[in-house]
């Protein structure tokens, strides 16, 4: 994971993509990333873990973990009431987000943080399960659909109030024709 977020810095990234979505927000600044070692950190009197997770909507994903008051911080492995980032989810990496989601959960937090949420939504650990509901009720969706057109509108009819729906279709465009 370390190794991914250096890259981040690229030019092709950092001025491309992050500086255009984030404009005057980011520091020029490229701080060093180093892996934690053994894997965990202590912020006062909390041993802090690092997940490695794999694939989720990216490949690389990790979460954070504190034993001690049931949190997981879960970045990009559990979405909240946002349409999730399946464009590379094609081939298994569907799968492997699902089995990602079994291992947050096989930590049975009592609060999840979403790496994508609707400002203001409580950090439930229900959101584990509504991330695994939506992939596979968008595989399902795939497997009848014939076009992206119509996936896309499969899932805006079961999910017709999630926000980001640029993402929707963009994910639709990845699975189908």
């Amino acid at each position: 994971m370390a190794a991914q977020v250096g890259g981040q810095y690229e030019p092709r990234w950092f001025d491309s993509f992050w500086r255009s979505r984030f404009p005057d927000q980011i520091s020029g600044r490229q701080v060093p990333v180093q892996p934690l070692t053994p894997g965990t950190l202590e912020l006062e009197g909390h041993t802090l873990r690092a997940i490695e997770l794999g694939h989720t909507d990216t490949d690389g994903t990790s979460a954070l973990h504190v034993p001690s008051i049931g949190l997981v911080v879960a970045g990009d492995a559990v979405y909240g009431d946002v349409h999730p980032y399946l464009s590379e989810a094609t081939g298994d990496g569907a799968e492997q987000w699902l089995s990602a989601l079994d291992t947050i959960e096989g930590l049975r937090p009592r609060a999840v943080v979403a790496g994508h949420k609707r400002d203001g939504d409580p950090d439930s650990p229900e959101q584990v399960d509504d991330t695994r509901r939506y992939i596979n009720d968008f595989l399902a969706a795939a497997r009848q659909a014939r076009t992206y057109h119509e996936l896309y509108e499969a899932m805006i009819v079961r999910y017709p109030d999630r926000v980001n729906r640029a993402v929707l279709w963009g994910s639709a465009k990845a699975f189908l024709p």
